[in-house]
Formats: structure tokens, C-alpha cells, sequence
């Protein structure tokens, strides 16, 4: 049931819109609908905010293209979306400003990267309110999805501003899915052969009937789709040559994200009638996305009949299509044939934790997910990436491992928990420390069923490690005795520490402490208490040099070394008495310099017997945070600026082009540029807009410190004292 508001806005827009067309030939009123539509599947279903902004969205081109008013339309929908249809204006005009710099003034025909990057921040720095740039985004998503309508070079220019400025803005906002139906659009616009082609390569690759472990239902769907004189068939036209047919080969967003709309937009495309035609790469679409549903289908079948994680634990299940431009991007990054890209689809599996109550718990359960993937598909050898025990510098936290799929073709499967996922969607996570429930350990010496048949497979690798590649263990040559480690065996995560290096870093001896779990510390290796943390791999290290340790099986009830080898999957595995290689396998912990230093600090005030809390730790992250804050506002000024001067630069060539006698009055309507000074805000970086001839005192008013000391460009000044664009405003409290 659509809200009264949203009603109102459509029949609002229905007539402020009438009379107007787009390129297409449609009614120009059902882009505004067709905006809005996008918008309810990005924003909340219910409550003020996200109403609004599906108002603002509907009305996001009524004052531009119509004779309606910002006035009007505050009167009928109120201040939030006024402010909200304004600001799309705004985003507008700050786009074309640039257009015509470059048209004017540096005649480029393409936008450079730091072009691209200048108006990227201009645009998200002159909006006070994200829901703005969300509206634009759904604005020229719905443009893209009817580019075909544009003569080619227009729509060649529009494809490729979209994709240097839009895409990267829907990334800043986390919107990875219609970033990723952005680029693709525009793939497709820019290089349609090879868009053609991609897609060709991709639909073999997932359906192809030599290959084992075949589809079924690939098969049935692609028949059903493909045989000619059949019920429900459909002609396949095998010479795509229109931009539409392209656009339409192009899954929309929101049908990767919901199961229900991708299932019946599978069906769409198997009933349709024997009199209409589908190209080629529209089939092939349909192709690559049934075979994510067998994959997701299959796992998810899999994970309801294990128990082998932990019990009670919820598990989410989604998937995801690379799009096809993020695909060539990695191709010619990586030098790597189609085939090679090992993420063109993907699997994701959300553990959760109870809002961190159950992180612990949580993290075993990933490891264990883990056990149950790599038993179900054949794991791609080098490519299990721990960034759950090795985070990535931004803090990003998942295990990421490729396996060869039911169809025998790559598939990546993703791993984290709730608060990772979290962190991974929106960023800015906040870290924290969980108790974890108990932990039962399994017996030191026994090797279940599992471990045998996989020794099988493991022990092939000493015979190929002459062979090995020489980049693959590039990274552990410089490993050294006291180096931290982390012991996995299922879900079972233990803390150890190398105690010896052999064969150049092929073999390691470990000691592995059975009475420090480690599903806590892998969450948080970027914390302030990792000196704590280091203290206890250096207090392990130091037990084992006291008591003169030195082989495997030696130890005691908590303490025992172990032997590890490195073996083709990239991963160190524990070999047993018999030389067998088993599944438990241990994770070098990646150090960076700072760690590195800190660590051995630390080793060193525990084999000297000082106190570890004398030695320092790393800079604050607020004093790093404060750091780049000012960086940033810095280039926010530089930026502001810069645009502030194309405007005054645009406005005088303007002035110049018109008559001598118009002049004077065309100079006076636009004195003051848009009768507004800009200013920025120290000292976290706001844009603030004020009336023309505003003052530093009427500054100190709009952040609400009326009659504070009011200092400009670092500048003590007088309150009546005038204030220019991109002045940097500070009211001392």
C-alpha cells in the first residue's frame, strides 16, 4: 500500500510532467516513477526519512524541467523534501559545471583520473545529505537502463562519465550491487563486442555438458529456452547488433539481491511466447544466473543436512555475479585469461553472533563452514585467503576460498560473521572484545577418518614441491624462530609459535598451546591490547626454550610441537609420525612493520625478564584519524575553491558572449554568483551556505554559537567582517 505522501507527489509530478517525452517515447512521467522504484528497493520500507526520499525521488526533475518551484513544492511535501530536490539540483549543476570547464576550456573529449576524482569529492562535499546522492544514483541508473535511446557518441560520453563518477559514488555509499549493474551498463555501451563476447565465454564456462559434475537443471532450463518447435520456446537471435539487446543482458540489481525475483525472472525469460525472439547474450545472462542458483541451492542443502557446525549458530546464505567489467578490469590487472578469475561468481555465508555476545563461538563456526565447503568442491590450490587472521589494512575480516563448482568451473565461497559482514557493508564498525564459551578440545593424537582419506590427497604434495612456484612461497622465506602462528583444525583455532625453520622455510616446527584459544584474538589483531596478546606467544616461545624442546610429539599437558610442511595449496599441514600430511594446517600471521618491531620488544623484555607494559605501543588511531581528518578538509578547500573559480571563469565567458547592451543587466542579475557564499566549516570539514554579504557573526549563528570569537582563514576577525567563497570558518566555544 503506497503512502498518502507518495501518492500525492505521483499525481503531483503526472502534471507537472505532462506534455513531456523522453527520447524513448514514453510518457517523461514514468522515469520519475521508475526512479522511485529503485529508491524503495535501496531505503527502508517504512518510517519519515525514507518516505521522503521516494517523494523527492519522484519530484527530483519538476523544478529543473518544469514551471513548478522549490516554494510549491516545500508547501505541498514539506522542508525535508525541498531540501532534498534541491540538492539533486545542485549535484546537477556542479556535473554540467565541469562538462562545459572541459568543453570550454581544455577541450577534452574523456575525463582524466584526476578530473574524475576532483568532481567525485566535489559532489559528495556540496550535499549535506547522502539521501541526495542516493536519488541521483537511481536518476542515472534508470538513464543507463534506456541509454539506447541517445545517439551513440552522447551515449558513449554519458556510459563513460557514469562510469568514472557514478560507480565510484555508489561504492562510497556501499551500494555494491547497483554499482555493479552501473558498470556493466556501461560496459556494454563502451565495448559491446567484447561485453558480447564475456558473456558468450562465461555461459559456456557454466554449462558446459563435457564437463563433470554437469547441471541438471542448466540443462533443462537452456533447453527449455533453446529447442526450437517446442512449447514455451524461444529463437535464439545469434547476432546481437542493437545497444538495446545489450542493455537487457544486463541482470538489474535487485533481482541478484532477492531469490523470489530472481526465480521468476527465470521463468520470464523460459515462457516467453514461440513468436518473440531473444538475442543470444540475453540467454546467456539467464545462463550464468541459473547456475548461481544451482550453486547457492546446492551449499544451502548441504549446510541444513551437516552438523558439524556449531549447534544453535544462524547462517545466512547469498551470492553474487561479478560484474563483467569488474571481470576485464582484473583480467588485464592481472594478465589472466576468463578462466582464471576465480570470483566471477561468488557465494557468501553470514555467521551470526548475537550482536557479538557469541563472537568466539562465531569465528569456530566460519572455520567449520569452511571443513564443509572444501568437502563439498574440490578447493582451488593457493587460493584460501584468512583475512579473518590476517586482516586486510582497512580491517576488512572474511575467509575467502576458491573451489572448482558443480559444473568444474570456479566459485568463490566468502565466510565472516555478522560483525565482519557489518564492518565489510558499512565501514565504519566499532571493534570490541567478546568472552568465548568454552572450548572442547579433541584428543592431541587421535586422526579421525576425515584426516586419512585427506592424506591421500596431501601427500602428493612432496613430490611435487620441486615444482612448486617459487612466488607462491616467496612470502615465508623470511620466516624466523619465535614468529606467531595460529593452528587451525576445524573450528578449533590455538595460538603457536615457530620454533624452528628448516629445509629454507618448507618445514616448521611449532609449538602449539592447547590452553590458549585464539578465536577472540584473530578479531581483533588491530587492537590496542595486542601487546598482551604478544606477550602470550612470547611467554609460549620462552617456556619451550627453558625446557630445551626440540622435536615433535615433545611437550606437555598443555604444550606440544608439532611438524608442518608446506604443501601446494600454499598452506602449512601438519604431518604426523607416519609422514602423512593432515587437514590441520596452521596460518602465518602477517605482520607489518610496526607489529613486527613491537612483537620482538616484547620477546625480548620476556626472555630478559622486564616488564612488558614499559614498552610503548603504536601512535592512537585518533591522533592517525585526526591526522587525515585535516588532510582531508584541506583538499575539500582546495576543491571548493577550484569549482568556485570554474564558476566565476563560466559566468564571465557567459557575460562576454552576450550583447553590449544586455551586459550590464545580465552582469547584475548574476552579481553574486548564485546568491550564496560557501564556506567551509572547521574543523570537521562541513560546507556550509550562507546569503550573500553574510558575516563572520551570521556564521557563529548558524552553528548555533551566536556571540562566539569567530576566526576566518586562521584569522581572528570582527563579527561584521564579510565573508568570501571557500573561507574556512572557525568559532572558537
Amino acid at each position: 500500500m503506497r503512502p498518502r505522501q507518495v501518492v500525492k507527489a505521483i499525481a503531483f509530478a503526472k502534471k507537472a510532467h505532462h506534455g513531456q517525452f523522453r527520447k524513448t517515447g514514453d510518457p517523461y512521467f514514468t522515469h520519475c516513477i521508475h526512479t522511485a522504484r529503485i529508491l524503495a528497493m535501496l531505503v527502508p520500507s517504512t518510517g519519515k526519512r525514507a518516505i521522503d526520499t521516494l517523494v523527492a525521488g519522484i519530484l527530483h526533475d519538476v523544478v529543473e524541467d518544469t514551471s513548478e518551484s522549490l516554494l510549491s513544492i516545500e508547501e505541498n511535501f514539506g522542508e525535508d523534501v525541498a531540501k532534498l530536490v534541491a540538492g539533486v539540483s545542485k549535484i546537477s549543476y556542479i556535473n554540467q559545471l565541469l562538462r562545459r570547464h572541459r568543453r570550454l576550456n581544455v577541450n577534452q573529449g574523456t575525463l582524466g583520473h584526476d578530473e574524475a576524482n576532483n568532481l567525485r569529492v566535489m559532489l559528495l562535499g556540496m550535499v549535506n545529505d547522502p539521501r541526495v546522492v542516493l536519488i541521483k544514483l537511481a536518476d542515472r541508473l534508470h538513464n543507463m537502463r534506456t541509454i539506447y535511446a541517445l545517439q551513440p557518441s552522447k551515449a558513449r560520453a554519458v556510459a563513460e562519465e557514469t562510469l568514472l563518477i557514478w560507480c565510484s559514488l555508489a561504492s562510497r555509499l556501499g551500494l555494491w550491487a547497483l554499482k555493479a549493474e552501473l558498470e556493466d551498463l556501461c560496459f556494454a555501451v563502451l565495448q559491446p563486442q567484447l561485453f558480447q563476447k564475456m558473456r558468450a565465454d562465461l555461459s559456456s564456462m557454466w554449462s558446459s555438458s563435457n564437463r563433470p559434475g554437469y547441471l541438471r537443471r542448466i540443462i533443462a532450463w537452456n533447453e527449455k529456452n533453446s529447442t526450437l518447435g517446442c512449447e514455451n520456446s524461444v529463437t535464439i537471435d545469434k547476432d546481437v547488433s542493437t545497444m538495446k539487446d545489450l542493455l537487457e543482458a544486463v541482470v538489474p540489481f535487485d533481482i541478484l539481491l532477492d531469490r523470489r525475483k530472481r526465480s521468476k525472472f527465470l521463468n520470464d525469460l523460459g515462457l516467453t511466447s514461440e513468436t518473440q525472439t531473444r538475442p543470444k547474450v540475453v540467454q546467456d545472462a539467464g545462463i550464468a544466473l541459473a547456475s548461481l542458483a544451482v550453486c547457492e541451492e546446492m551449499l544451502e542443502r548441504e549446510l541444513f543436512i551437516s552438523t558439524s557446525y556449531v549447534p544453535g549458530m544462524e547462517v545466512t546464505l547469498s551470492s553474487r555475479l561479478k560484474s563483467l567489467y569488474s571481470i576485464y578490469s582484473k583480467m588485464k590487472r592481472k594478465d589472466v585469461s576468463i578462466n582464471k578469475v576465480y570470483d566471477a561468481r561468488a557465494l557468501r555465508v553470514v555467521v551470526g553472533d548475537k550482536n557479538g555476545t557469541l563472537h568466539g563461538p562465531a569465528i569456530q563456526c566460519c572455520y567449520s563452514l569452511l571443513d564443509i565447503v572444501h568437502r563439498l568442491w574440490t578447493p582451488i590450490d593457493g587460493e584460501l585467503d584468512d583475512y579473518i587472521i590476517n586482516p586486510k589494512p582497512s580491517g576488512y575480516q572474511s575467509l575467502h576460498t576458491a573451489v572448482q563448482g558443480p559444473d568444474n568451473a570456479p566459485l568463490e565461497v566468502q565466510i565472516r560473521t555478522q560483525k565482519m559482514h557489518e564492518y565489510a557493508e558499512h565501514g565504519l564498525a566499532a571493534h570490541w572484545l567478546y568472552k568465548e564459551t568454552g572450548n572442547t578440545l579433541s584428543s592431541i593424537g587421535s586422526t579421525d577418518e576425515s584426516e586419512t582419506e585427506a592424506s591421500s590427497y596431501l601427500s602428493k604434495d612432496i613430490d611435487d614441491q620441486t615444482s612448486m612456484e617459487d612466488d607462491q612461497f616467496q612470502k615465508y622465506r623470511s620466516l624466523k624462530a619465535g614468529h606467531p602462528v595460529l593452528r587451525v583444525e576445524r573450528s578449533h583455532l590455538l595460538a603457536a609459535v615457530i620454533i624452528r625453520v628448516e629445509k629454507g622455510g618448507r618445514e616448521l616446527l611449532v609449538a602449539v598451546s592447547f590452553g590458549l584459544a585464539a578465536s577472540e584474538a584473530v578479531a581483533d589483531r588491530r587492537s590496542s591490547f595486542q601487546i598482551k596478546q604478544w606477550e602470550a606467544y612470547a611467554r609460549l616461545y620462552k617456556k619451550v626454550s627453558d625446557e630445551w624442546w626440540c622435536e615433535p610429539g615433545h611437550g606437555d599437558w598443555c604444550t606440544c610441537l608439532e611438524k608442518y610442511t608446506f604443501c601446494r595449496d600454499g598452506m602449512y599441514h601438519k604431518q604426523d609420525q607416519f609422514e602423512r600430511l593432515l587437514p590441520t594446517f596452521i596460518q602465518v600471521i602477517d605482520l607489518m612493520e610496526e607489529e613486527e618491531s613491537e612483537y620482538r620488544a616484547v620477546l625480548s623484555a620476556v626472555f630478559e625478564g622486564k616488564p612488558v607494559d614499559s614498552i610503548a605501543s603504536r601512535p592512537n588511531i585518533d591522533t592517525v584519524a585526526s591526522t587525515s581528518m585535516e588532510a582531508s578538509i584541506n583538499n575539500k578547500v582546495r576543491l571548493l575553491r577550484t569549482m568556485l573559480q570554474w564558476e566565476e571563469q563560466l559566468r564571465y565567458e557567459a557575460i562576454l558572449g552576450q550583447p553590449k547592451h544586455e551586459r550590464k543587466s545580465y552582469s547584475s542579475l548574476e552579481s553574486g554568483g548564485l546568491g550564496e557564499v560557501v564556506i567551509v566549516c572547521w574543523p570537521h570539514g562541513e560546507i556550509i551556505r550562507l546569503r550573500s554579504g553574510s558575516t563572520a557573526a551570521d556564521a557563529a549563528r548558524r552553528v548555533g554559537f551566536d556571540g562566539k570569537l569567530v576566526l576566518v582563514n586562521g584569522q581572528l576577525v570582527l563579527p561584521n567582517t564579510e565573508l568570501k567563497d571557500g573561507d574556512v570558518v572557525e568559532v572558537r566555544v
